[in-house]
């Protein structure tokens, strides 16, 4: 039981001492990945946004509308 409760601990401390963060490569694999899911999903996400737009468009005429 005292093992490992000393190498958990030992293994919290390595852990808690390792603050390198992300480096370059990891940046440029997430902008990757991101442009990729964008890429496949292009057209859906333009429809999405189209709709979106739209709406909020009518919203606010209906809004100046009413207010008038």
């Amino acid at each position: 039981m005292k093992f490992l409760s000393n190498l958990r601990n030992r293994l919290r401390a390595r852990l808690l001492k390792n603050n390198r963060g992300q480096g370059a490569t990891e940046y440029i694999l997430l902008v990757a990945v991101i442009v990729g899911v964008v890429m496949v999903f292009r057209g859906k996400i333009k429809d999405q946004l189209g709709k979106a737009t739209d709406k909020v468009g009518s919203d606010i005429n209906q809004v100046v509308n009413d207010t008038n």
